[in-house]
């Protein structure tokens, strides 16, 4: 009986360093344990890519609250990552369900319809990367042409999927008009958001300003106080 386990141990082992050498360097650099995340990393979780087979790649594993952070991970059955610079997150059919390239050493990120961008850090590269929103959260004054116009409070107060915004008195009219309500960062743009109608998109310019994109003639800018 011994005989028969120490030889179902060595070839457990056998299968074990085969499957290893079976993976690509790309794959073999991504097995263990990954923070999973949305732009603003106020939704994290973890994920493990592990290197045991699967029928369409390699299997993992979710932390179970990924589930509720990011439903389309239910579907994800495997994950795998050929000679190439794209690791694939497939679901029981092999249709891919998140598409990750590399940015950063120990970043991925994977622009996903009707999630937003998605992604994976190392447990080094996720524990020196900021909060943006954390960051953006403040005083702030909204310019036009290099002439303030409004003071915005930025606040972390949740509300619905963005953070809650307040408008000062004393603002223009044109601005008072839009009716701010929220604000939240997508990837690296700064939205605010009206009650209703599009948001207006800011991204980072010099000087710590943030510039209205596109650009208009009269260029709308944030300012922090």
């Amino acid at each position: 009986m011994k005989r028969i386990l120490l030889i179902l141990c060595l070839l457990a082992a056998t299968i074990g360093v085969a499957q290893a050498q079976g993976m690509s360097d790309n794959a073999k650099a991504v097995v263990g344990t990954w923070e999973f995340s949305n732009a603003d990393r106020d939704k994290t979780c973890s994920v493990t890519f592990k290197s045991d087979p699967h029928p369409l790649g390699f299997k993992l594993e979710f932390d179970p609250k990924c589930g509720d952070l990011f439903p389309l991970v239910r579907e994800i059955a495997a994950w795998k990552f050929p000679e190439s610079d794209l690791l694939f997150l497939v679901d029981a059919q092999g249709k891919t369900m998140v598409e990750f390239s590399e940015v950063e050493d120990g970043i991925y990120e994977a622009p996903t319809p009707g999630v937003g961008v998605l992604f994976l850090q190392n447990a080094a590269a996720a524990a020196s990367a900021p909060n943006l929103t954390d960051q953006m959260a403040g005083e702030w004054t909204l310019q036009r042409a290099g002439k303030p116009v409004c003071g915005l409070s930025l606040t972390m107060t949740p509300s619905g999927d963005a953070n809650a915004l307040t408008v000062k008195p004393g603002c223009d009219t044109a601005i008072v008009r839009q009716n701010f309500t929220r604000w939240r960062m997508d990837a690296d743009e700064l939205r605010l958001l009206p009650a209703k109608g599009n948001p207006w998109r800011f991204e980072e310019g010099e000087n710590n300003a943030w510039r209205r994109v596109p650009q208009t003639a009269e260029q709308m800018t944030l300012v922090r106080q």
